[in-house]
């Protein structure tokens, strides 16, 4: 009984041993290439539990989804003598496993060999194009030629390469000061001109302006001369007609303003005693401003009638004070 137990425990642990040796399990996200003495001789690819000769087949296990690669950024030289550093970010997948097994073998090797070609991809094709075609929309095109010729050359390995991208792009350190100092220059320029643009719209708007305050000046000084041109011919009509009605009165009155322009309290005459301009002030019998004019009919018009005010300060009496200097002239 006790060799038959010890017979059963050891045909257990080596149904445990051999088990992994027969059976093997593929994930959904895996591909297995199964080798025999390191030959390839199929690929798995549907996820479940599969079986294999023990100890003489091998499983290789390949990712089944999309590999990244990320690697340092280089240096690189545009097609305008400028050097950029650029980062890039590659997105491949093993399409052909067993293609893949035989040309590289591992994933290590793979990544080396996609960064070689990639790199020198991006070095053909940035040095065809000016920095400011990689840094702006137009990158799109330049990136979708280094995918495709990226493909070309990793198809015969069993990888598909899904894209390429530009993570950045950036200008080495030692050629930051001139740029920045480049773009002050370039902004100093632009406002330069956006000033002197405006200085020509301000002085074209200022012509327009004077010229608009000319037109309205002339227009004024136009209106201005004919309103007194017409005041004029109603002042020397009004005029004429109280000639005419009076021409006694008309004198005497034009007499009083006369004196009122000619004489002041500081105003010394020596003037001859028959002198017109004195007669109201030397002749006793000079007519007095009469307290109403019977003869005259009462002006009903509003013109004549603005002129009453000319003729009413006349009525004063300042003209006796030059009558009592006659005095003076006689002596």
């Amino acid at each position: 009984m006790k060799l038959l137990g010890i017979a059963v425990l050891a045909l257990v642990i080596l149904a445990a041993l051999a088990m992994p040796q027969v059976f093997y399990f593929v994930d959904e996200t895996d591909q297995v290439v199964i080798t025999q003495f390191r030959r390839p001789i199929r690929t798995v690819t549907a996820p479940g539990l599969h079986i294999k000769i023990p100890f003489i087949q091998a499983v290789n296990r390949f990712e089944k989804r999309i590999l990244r690669s990320d690697p340092a950024p280089t240096e690189y030289l545009t097609l305008d003598k400028k050097r950029v550093i650029v980062n890039h970010v590659s997105r491949w997948r093993i399409v052909e496993p067993l293609v893949f097994l035989e040309r590289i073998r591992t994933e290590g090797s793979a990544l080396s060999r996609l960064d070689d070609i990639i790199f020198s991809q991006l070095r053909a094709e940035l040095a065809k194009h000016e920095l400011e075609e990689i840094i702006d929309e137009r990158r799109q095109p330049i990136m979708e030629s280094v995918t495709t010729a990226t493909q070309e050359r990793l198809s015969p390995f069993g990888i598909e390469i899904v894209d390429v991208r530009i993570k950045r792009a950036d200008l080495p350190e030692e050629v930051h000061a001139s740029v920045f100092n480049r773009m002050v220059a370039e902004r100093q320029r632009i406002a330069k001109r956006y000033r002197s643009e405006g200085e020509e719209e301000s002085r074209k708007i200022r012509g327009d302006t004077d010229r608009e305050q000319q037109i309205i000046l002339a227009e004024a000084y136009e209106k201005a001369q004919d309103l007194q041109g017409q005041g004029d011919a109603r002042a020397a009509a009004i005029y004429a007609d109280a000639f005419g009605r009076d021409p006694e009165f008309y004198n005497y009155v034009r007499s009083l303003e006369a004196y009122r322009a000619v004489i002041d309290d500081s105003t010394l005459l020596i003037l001859p005693s028959d002198t017109a301009l004195l007669q109201y002030l030397r002749s006793p019998d000079a007519p007095q401003l009469p307290s109403a004019l019977p003869s005259t009919p009462p002006v009903t018009s509003p013109v004549p009638a603005a002129a009453t005010p000319t003729a009413a300060p006349a009525t004063a009496t300042p003209a006796p004070t030059p009558a009592s200097a006659t005095p003076t002239p006689t002596g």
